[in-house]
């Protein structure tokens, strides 16, 4: 039977975020005021209450300021003993009182401090934590856990065995809708839970030797198609999000979206052998009396009880087991191997479209594929390469968490340019007598299967019709695990013409980065494999290309993110080549042209490797 776990997590968090400038309207900051204090403390009480009433356990996550707060651990307490809740350490809800005076800024993301403050607020909150409880936790978190900022708390603080260490997509879709005032840039992570590598957070660990020694989980479980189109902090399993996206009845009060969305995470089990996960990471901010999102108090109290009263009715009939942090850490474990990935085959549930994406994660990659693009893949992040990203003050990143990507189509622009130039975006086109047609344009469905390590894509046929050719072309498209290679392969089934012929162009634009803004690929250097036909180009944005007949192997070392991209492939009059971007259109082509008849195939792999 499949298994769909929740963790429920609350945080007493004494001065939420946006709760100070509601509680204390025209008067001057004051970040201990009682009133702020007493309401946010009543609303954690009414959280419990509601998670509780419906038969769920909760991870209750102590804030700092929490700390200070004898009723709050005296809650905890009682909480731990009656329903079995976890007592767990947040690295959240920093700001208040007693942090101000000791270090002196308003800063609160603790991945944006410097290292050295990193370790002395780990310190002083932990040290805090086991002065009230005489224990300390086995679990933490954030919005963000750099991974050194991970390695440094787990070698502290041993008992730790689960995190809250990235928030999915919460990058500059977010700061934009934000009025660009919202600093947590943390693209290009996985969306369910993953054993972070020591190198990277971002990036799973591969094997023992990389392992950070926590299972670290997402902070809140995102829509996977409408958070990446859009911001993701509207389409979420917390029901706030909801309510922020303005998907809900305004007469009624009622937000099928919401359960539709908590029922496709249950579906993630059919590709993840029998097992799901969903999550909810709440704090009192979201329910303040003054009212949030345009929803008045009403509203938000009754979304967040018909919440979790969804998932007290799943439990009730078997289909739900609610964990605490630390219990799921250790079902994960046994769960899960490191090589094992991570696949979501998701449709649109939101906006009455047909569209279809697949998403993938394992030690090695990330990668979107876009079945409205014909099978393109449309997101690809480099994991093999496990780049090591120093974040906060002190480093060359203050905010900017991301790991990088080869390919992303909402920063650079994907198939649909509006110009001159390229955007990033995996495919293939397929021309004959002059004619050309890119596969991004034929839309198709997907079928997913799993056999002998291997999760594969099969897509439903499409037709390209030619002024004098109908093509009937299915693409597969297979992750064989732990190699970090990506298959594809396309097959004529039949064409109106037998005899006739059609030229297939299987390439890849990219570059690197993890905004908007290009980067400078100067460094980058393309390479055609092909004995002593063999050619190079270092990037200048000159335009060069190079090609070559039965070339093995076309590709590009890009040394900013340390890593090495390569295309192989195998079909007739097979010509692999690499072409050199200009300034307005700073991309790198790698590809193979060659030639297919009715029952053809022409098959390529995509692979991704740590540069030397």
């Amino acid at each position: 039977m499949d298994q769909f776990i929740v963790n429920i997590i609350h945080r007493p968090e004494m001065v939420p975020e946006y709760a100070e400038k509601v509680t204390g309207q025209g008067k001057a900051e004051d970040i201990g005021r009682k009133a702020l204090l007493t309401e946010s403390l009543d609303i954690f009480k009414t959280q419990q209450e509601i998670a509780h009433k419906n038969g769920l356990k909760t991870t209750i996550q102590m804030t700092y300021a929490s700390l200070f707060n004898d009723e709050a651990v005296v809650l905890a307490k009682e909480h731990h003993e009656k329903y079995g809740d976890e007592i767990a350490l947040s690295l959240l809800g920093l700001p208040c009182e007693q942090f101000r005076e000791k270090y002196k800024t308003k800063d609160f993301c603790i991945w944006m401090f410097s290292m050295e403050d990193k370790k002395a607020i780990v310190r002083d909150v932990f040290g805090k934590f086991y002065e009230r409880f005489g224990f300390y936790p086995e679990s933490t978190g954030s919005y963000y856990m750099d991974a050194d900022l991970i390695n440094f708390v787990k070698a502290e603080y041993p008992s730790v065995k689960c995190a809250v260490a990235t928030c999915w997509e919460e990058g500059p879709k977010a700061y934009h809708t934000c009025n660009n005032s919202w600093y947590t840039l943390m693209d290009g992570g996985p969306w369910a839970p993953w054993i972070p590598s020591k190198q990277n957070t971002h990036a799973p660990a591969a094997n023992e030797t990389e392992d950070s020694g926590i299972v670290a989980i997402p902070h809140l479980s995102r829509d996977l198609l409408a958070c990446y189109d859009g911001n993701g902090s509207n389409f979420g399993t917390h029901p706030q999000n909801v309510l922020r996206g303005m998907i809900y009845d305004s007469d009624t009060w009622e937000y099928p979206y919401l359960y539709n969305l908590i029922d496709q995470y249950r579906y993630l089990a059919k590709f993840n052998n029998g097992y799901a996960y969903n999550m909810m990471f709440v704090g009192p901010g979201w329910m303040n009396k003054m009212g949030r999102w345009e929803a008045p108090y009403e509203l938000l109290k009754k979304s967040y009880e018909d919440g979790c009263a969804y998932y007290g009715k799943l439990k009730k009939e078997g289909k739900l087991l609610d964990m605490t942090m630390s219990e799921f850490a250790d079902f994960y474990r046994q769960k899960k191997h490191y090589t094992e990935p991570e696949c979501a085959l998701w449709r649109d549930i939101l906006y009455g479209s047909d569209k279809q994406i697949f998403w993938y994660c394992d030690p090695y990659m990330r990668a979107c594929v876009n079945m409205d693009q014909g099978g393109a893949i449309v997101d690809l992040r480099p994991y093999a390469a496990k780049l090591e990203w120093p974040v906060g003050i002190g480093t060359k990143h203050v905010q900017d968490a991301s790991y990088p990507f080869l390919i992303q189509e909402k920063y650079r622009a994907g198939y649909f340019t509006h110009y001159a130039g390229e955007g990033t975006v995996r495919s293939a086109k397929i021309c004959h007598n002059g004619e050309e047609v890119d596969l991004c344009l034929c839309r198709t469905k997907a079928h997913f299967s799993e056999e002998n390590g291997v999760r594969a894509l099969t897509l439903d046929p499409v037709e390209i019709e030619f002024a004098d050719l109908t093509v009937k072309l299915q693409s597969v498209i297979s992750f064989p695990e732990g190699t970090g290679d990506i298959k594809i392969e396309r097959k004529v089934l039949a064409m109106s013409d037998p005899a006739a012929e059609v030229t297939i162009n299987e390439y890849m634009v990219a570059c690197y980065g993890t905004t908007e803004y290009p980067e400078d690929m100067t460094s980058l250097k393309l390479a055609v494999e092909a004995g002593d036909k063999s050619a190079s180009i270092d990037y200048e944005y000159k335009c060069r290309e190079a090609s070559a007949a039965g070339a093995e192997a076309v590709s590009c070392v890009l040394p900013p993110i340390e890593t090495k991209v390569s295309m192989t492939c195998e079909g007739r009059d097979k010509v692999g080549f690499i072409r050199e971007g200009y300034a307005f259109s700073p991309m790198f082509t790698l590809g193979y042209q060659g030639t297919l008849k009715e029952k053809e195939v022409f098959t390529t792999w995509l692979r991704l490797e740590k540069a030397d």
